[in-house]
């Protein structure tokens, strides 16, 4: 598995998110509660929405659009609960965050 450095820890804070192409896959980096760095797929599974343009709260995504929320530590639905946003595995290397996309593509959910 191929990891490529997005960003180092100093760029994303605890509660904060930002989003970065990598690998031709729009990435979604969350600092959830507790400083643990998660990466999701970039769009909203439900209509193709940037989820940066959103709010995060250190605990769950929320979708600007429709107000769709995702648990910040698994990716999986809260509301609706029966969607998920595709995890990419994150690894540190002292200060510098990478993320490997290999094999991992978006998921859509009903609309």
């Amino acid at each position: 598995m191929s990891f490529t450095k997005v960003c180092t820890v100093d760029d994303l804070w605890e509660g904060e998110m930002e989003a970065f192409t990598v690998d031709g896959h729009e990435v979604l980096l969350v600092c959830a509660e507790g400083g643990e760095i998660k990466a999701f797929q970039g769009i909203c599974p439900h209509q193709d929405i940037a989820l940066v343009e959103g709010k995060f709260d250190g605990k769950k995504l929320i979708c600007r659009a429709h107000l769709w929320q995702f648990d910040a530590s698994s990716g999986q639905g809260i509301n609706p609960d029966d969607c998920a946003l595709a995890t990419y595995p994150v690894r540190l290397d002292g200060d510098d965050v990478y993320v490997s996309t290999e094999g991992i593509e978006p998921l859509f959910a009903h609309s």
